[in-house]
């Protein structure tokens, strides 16, 4: 199939929403479409205003705010239908099991908490985010729903600080907080300044979620080892920026990033 140009997609999707008769028969799109629309409250009263506000531009009573406002909510729109038609066009080319799962409630339920999401976030990139979730959600044969809501609970919640930090992680498997520091902001600054104390900050955020850890070994049957305890003669506390300890993603945390920052849509086996 040839790629639809934006303009089109946006078509493609509002020609599904007229297809909906009033008594609530639904295509396995509408169903997606309308699940989607549903989480947002200001999608059914953009659209009523838009129709009144184009009967009153035909007359010429519209004013330059309200031009204003029209142009921007379609604009929203315009955006919130091309995310729908992108997520829709990947599960309807996957196989059988993909679509049927595009019609359970569990799948619809996350689509409706995801757009929900999607709506909030203040980034293009946490919209993405939310984006390759949703369309990875439907073809996950190990993870679980309840964690899919996780992971829409952690898009929102982390700031893109937090983002910057799991991808140097992802990228540079044993990399030190120094090193991580580095990659993204260069200087050091001191120990007891605002930069360290934020920095600190992101790394226990992600260190209690359970996305990253220290590297740590593993026996054969995969049994955390412990660390030999080493009495410090250092008279200072471990440096925000330390240099010694490498870090790593737990399998939670590759799962995330698998999930969020990976297109990877597959048929269910």
């Amino acid at each position: 199939m040839n790629k639809l140009t934006k303009i089109e997609a946006i078509e493609k999707v509002k020609n599904e929403l007229s297809k909906i008769d009033g008594k609530g028969k639904k295509t396995r799109t509408g169903r997606f479409v309308v699940s989607a629309l549903s989480s947002i409250p200001w999608v059914g009263g953009v659209i009523a205003a838009s129709s009144a506000l184009h009967a009153e531009k035909e007359q010429g009573k519209i004013n330059d705010l309200q031009k204003i406002w029209l142009e921007e909510h379609h604009r929203k729109i315009d955006e919130l239908y091309y995310t729908i038609f992108q997520i829709h066009e990947a599960l309807d080319n996957a196989g059988e099991e993909v679509k049927e799962r595009m019609e359970s409630k569990e799948y619809l339920a996350l689509v409706r908490k995801g757009f929900k999401e999607w709506d909030n976030a203040e980034t293009f990139e946490k919209k993405e985010y939310l984006r390759k979730l949703l369309t990875n959600a439907s073809a996950i044969n190990l993870s679980t729903d309840d964690l899919i809501q996780l992971f829409i609970e952690w898009i929102s919640r982390y700031h893109e600080t937090h983002f910057m930090v799991i991808r140097e992680i992802y990228k540079n498997r044993g990399i030190t907080r120094g090193q991580i520091w580095d990659n993204l902001n260069g200087t050091i600054p001191t120990e007891n300044s605002l930069e360290a104390d934020l920095f600190k900050r992101l790394i226990r955020d992600l260190s209690i979620d359970g996305i990253i850890r220290q590297e740590r070994p593993t026996d054969y049957a995969g049994n955390f080892i412990k660390k030999s305890t080493r009495r410090s003669k250092s008279t200072t506390l471990k440096s925000a920026f330390d240099n010694l300890e490498p870090y790593e993603l737990t399998e939670l945390g590759q799962s995330f990033v698998h999930y969020t920052m990976e297109e990877v849509v597959t048929k269910i086996e």
